[in-house]
């Protein structure tokens, strides 16, 4: 009977979010082209940006990891909170200025905004394929984290199979309809259950398990203390010096993650960005939750061991809550899976469709269809490595991050520097990617301490200035307004071209 209630609440759910998803576009009409379909036709304001942008970031983890990092190893998992609040800070500046160097040039993503820079299309499809390899196992971990969501709240009825072929039919289902502004509408029901979920659990947990918050806390300082301070439990030596280094490197890296540019495109203004930079920071407070009941776990349900402390969170709840309860927490998981999942998707999508496949002279014209085609590629592929090698994807997402994190100065330093030439911006990126797969498949990642992301950074831009000081110079002849990311009012709208219409730009 608690299965059959779960699983109706949740399948429920899943119909609505769907529903959602394909009446975000309606009366928008199926022609609305690459840029209503990528970046919501740049007119999303500041609520659909904010729970567009949370979404993408209180992704599965923060359900299952975060509880898992706070039920294994205790402080080291409060850096989440660190790097996205610093995060959130320089997107205030960064978010604004790739909005309007985007809007200005008719740019739908990263990889866009590189071919346009350095007028080098092939450099463009370079970051696509480059992003796509540290995005993938991304998609492949909200799948993984969703069948894990879904199989537990169902007391096992659904199957680990069939419920990862849920989260990728379901987010195929409207992301490939209705792109970004889908996601949007449906980051408004993701958000409404997780804030509702979270806030009945921190007063829940407490007080049903441990009878009020000074009981439980004073457990924790009494039983536990080694949780409360770094390095952690068992950690393996993530230390002050790791969380510094890793707040630095992550909130370099989540501004121009291509989710993020995603959403930042996305907005109607600038000033929707600042606002969203602003109110932002209040989502993290939330993130607290589930590290929180992660140290609750410890005298719950201990001894879970493996990938089984990241159901430290549910194994609290099954078995105390009535079935529709515990069906409506995992609809809440859940979604968190499907929103960044559909975004991490549509990015790739775009990626291809605009600097890969529609760099083609012959098939430029078809940009929408061959991103959406992707789309449905880019799950496929991760849902099949899903069940056949789950292991390959994993591995690399150890790379992911500190791998994306080598873009910053060729994305950011040369919108604001006009000296950095492209073979400077490769060489930096080159020698920080190797650097990157060097030191963590080799089992060097802390490296004194530090994040190994954040030293292949530091060589990748000592590389990249030596080679502009020492190297080739790239005559450009453009003015300063169409290389670089200017701090001015962008044209007015009908001025600007719209990105299906846009061609990639000459190789010179």
């Amino acid at each position: 009977m608690n299965a059959a209630v779960a699983t109706a609440v949740f399948g429920g759910f899943m119909v609505l979010t769907v529903a959602l998803g394909l009446l975000a576009v309606r009366g928008r009409g199926a022609g609305g082209g690459l840029t209503e379909w990528s970046v919501g036709g740049r007119s999303l304001g500041t609520v659909f940006i904010w729970v567009l942008m949370a979404g993408e970031s209180y992704t599965s983890f923060s359900y299952l990891g975060a509880a898992g990092w706070g039920y294994n190893f205790g402080a080291p998992v409060l850096y989440v909170l660190a790097y996205m609040s610093c995060g959130y800070a320089l997107g205030y500046v960064v978010g604004p200025m790739l909005w309007a160097y985007a809007r200005r040039h008719g740019l739908v993503g990263i990889s866009d905004i590189v071919a346009h820079r350095y007028r080098r299309p092939w450099l463009g499809a370079a970051v696509a394929l480059l992003a796509t390899v540290c995005l993938l196992p991304y998609i492949q971990l909200q799948i993984t984290g969703m069948g894990v969501v879904v199989s537990t709240i169902s007391y096992g009825a659904i199957s680990l199979n069939w419920a990862y072929f849920l989260g990728f039919a379901v987010t195929t289902g409207f992301v490939v309809v209705s792109g970004l502004r889908g996601s949007a509408w449906v980051s408004v029901l993701k958000d409404i259950l997780v804030i509702a979920t979270l806030g009945f659990l921190v007063v829940y947990v407490p007080l049903h398990y441990f009878d009020g918050y000074g009981p439980f806390l004073h457990r924790i300082v009494a039983e536990k203390p080694q949780w409360l301070t770094f390095p952690g439990h068992a950690s393996g030596g993530l230390g002050h010096v790791w969380f510094v280094t890793t707040t630095v490197v992550n909130s370099l890296t989540v501004v121009i993650f291509p989710t993020t540019v995603a959403g930042y495109l996305g907005a109607r203004n600038a000033d929707a960005l600042r606002r969203n930079a602003m109110y932002l920071p209040f989502y993290n407070v939330l993130l607290f939750v589930p590290m929180l009941l992660g140290l609750a776990a410890l005298f719950v349900v201990p001894g879970l061991t493996g990938a089984d402390s990241n159901l430290a969170l549910f194994k609290l709840v099954v078995d105390s809550l009535p079935a529709w309860a515990v069906g409506v927490i995992g609809v809440a998981a859940a979604l968190s899976s499907i929103v960044p999942m559909a975004v991490f998707m549509l990015v790739i999508g775009t990626m291809w469709g605009r600097s890969v496949l529609g760099a083609v002279p012959r098939l430029a014209s078809r940009q929408k269809l061959w991103s959406q085609l992707v789309v449905v590629a880019a799950g496929a592929v991760a849902l099949l490595l899903t069940y056949t090698a789950p292991n390959t994807l994993v591995r690399l997402s150890l790379i992911s991050y500190e791998g994306m994190a080598q873009l910053v100065p060729m994305l950011l330093l040369g919108l604001v520097w006009r000296r950095l030439t492209w073979c400077a911006a490769v060489s930096g990126l080159l020698v920080g990617f190797a650097l990157v797969c060097v030191l963590v498949f080799g089992g060097h990642d802390p490296l004194w301490g530090m994040n190994a992301g954040l030293v292949a950074l530091a060589l990748n831009v000592v590389v990249a200035l030596a080679v502009t000081w020492l190297g080739p110079r790239d005559a450009d002849g453009r003015p300063d307004a169409e290389v670089l990311a200017l701090d001015d009012e962008f044209p007015r709208d009908e001025a600007l071209v719209p990105a299906d219409r846009v061609s990639p730009p000459a190789s010179s």
